[in-house]
Parts: C-alpha cells; structure tokens; sequence
C-alpha cells in the first residue's frame, strides 16, 4: 500500500506496535520443555486481547497465529507439539491485522546456553536488517536491500536464503512489491516510492542458499547441517530515513 494521510499512518503504527510487543512477550517465554503450541496460544491470547486478528490464519488459513521455526526450519513453522531444548534457534513471524490494516515482524532466539555460532549469526542477521534499512529510501532501485543484505552476509561467512524474501504489506499481509530478494539482483529495476509500505527480512544462514518445503505444507527449511536467522520489519519509505512501523514502544 501506499499512505495516503496521517490516519493511515497512525492505523499503521497501531497495528506494527501490537506485532511488535507479541513478538517481545513471546521471545521473552521461551524455555526448555515448553511446546511451539504453548507459545503460539500465549502469543494468540496477547492479539486477541489488542483486538488483532492472526493474518497467516486470516488470509492463509495457516493452522496456527504465529509461525514458529526451529533450528534448520527457517520459515512458516507450525506451532505443535514440538518441545524447545536448551541451546534452540527459534525464529517466530507475528503478522496481524486490526481495522484492516496489516503488520508484520519477526525475529529469531537462542534458548541459552548460546553456542558461538548460533550468536553470531542472530547479530549478522540483525545487522544485515539495520544495513538494509540505513540504505532504502526513495528513489533508490529496490535492489539496495538485497546488496545491502548480500554485504554484510559475505562479510560474515555466511549466505543468504534465496527463494524467501520482503514484500509489499499493509492493506493486505503481501502485496506490490511482490518478491524482494535478499541478495543483490542487477536486473532488477524496480524503485523504491515515497510512502510506499514494505517489509525488509533478511534471512541469513550459516551455508544453505535455499529453503524446500518439508512436506507439511507450510515449513520451509534447510538441511539439518544449516542453521537461519530472520529480523523483520514493517516500515514506510520516505525520502530520507525509513519510517519502522514495528517497534514495541
């Protein structure tokens, strides 16, 4: 979507707030023993009580609220009866709608103790988000968040997940832009626009390059050798510093 006036703006940040406070209280429950359904009912019972409604299940009819992935799994997870251990890697994607408009957010854990790895590879992730963000605005083509991503991944010896990426949100979970890779693509010349809604997540990995469907439908993720992290954020463009919708406070 596009914004078109302050209300829009402030329906918005409403809704980014909500997913983004989900998203804290839920990463703030994680410990051993604990189911991915557990979680994913205390992060449905926190949108239920801001009015919000799950836009996986709104829109998908994805069999849970939120999608939550662990270790190899680097997307779409469904919440079950998985039990988390000491040492985890857990990606949860918290995406709502409230009033008709959509916001999505992510971001992903370690359930301590945190191996070397695992930790550097959460702070690349966040960085190569914070390195995206730092470079779009409007006017630019779309593919500075992928070359920004990309940098910062090879900085790191790590690669990037190419067949998930950002997209176009806000009146619907996925609209124009449609597929915004996480890597650097010369070819494509599409232009950020000013007010324009997008959401950038990177998802790096410690050598996959590519996600496959497990077989359920939904996961996606990488051979059990591989570990992915994703940070995700529902922003706004501007002419000068983005606009980030999901912020907690």
């Amino acid at each position: 979507m596009s914004i078109q006036n302050e209300d829009d703006l402030i329906a918005l940040r409403k809704i980014g707030k909500i997913v983004a406070q989900c998203l804290q209280y839920m990463g703030s429950q994680l410990e051993p023993g604990i189911t991915t359904f557990e979680l994913d009912q205390l992060g449905q019972a926190f949108l239920e009580k801001h009015g919000a409604r799950s836009a996986p299940k709104l829109v998908y009819n994805f069999p849970g609220t939120t999608c939550i992935s662990v270790n190899e799994e680097a997307a779409h997870g469904i919440p079950g009866q998985k039990k988390f251990e000491a040492g985890d890697l857990v990606n949860i994607d918290v995406s709502a709608e409230l009033n008709g408009y959509f916001a999505d957010t992510g971001g992903s854990f370690i359930i301590p103790p945190e191996s070397m790895l695992k930790r550097k590879l959460c702070t690349a992730t966040k960085r190569a988000l914070e390195m995206a963000l730092r470079a779009t605005r409007a006017g630019e083509q779309i593919n500075c968040i992928g070359r920004a991503i990309e940098k910062e991944a090879l900085r790191n010896n790590l690669t990037v997940i190419e067949n998930i990426g950002s997209h176009g949100v806000g009146r619907a979970l996925h609209e124009e832009p449609e597929f915004i890779p996480g890597y650097y693509d010369p070819q494509d010349k599409r232009i950020l626009l000013e007010n324009q809604v997008i959401t950038i997540e990177p998802f790096l990995s410690t050598g996959a390059t590519e996600v496959f469907d497990t077989g359920d439908g939904w996961t996606l993720a990488t051979d059990k050798k591989f570990f992915t992290a994703q940070y995700e954020h529902t922003l706004v463009i501007t002419k000068g510093k983005p606009l980030i919708m999901t912020l907690p406070a």
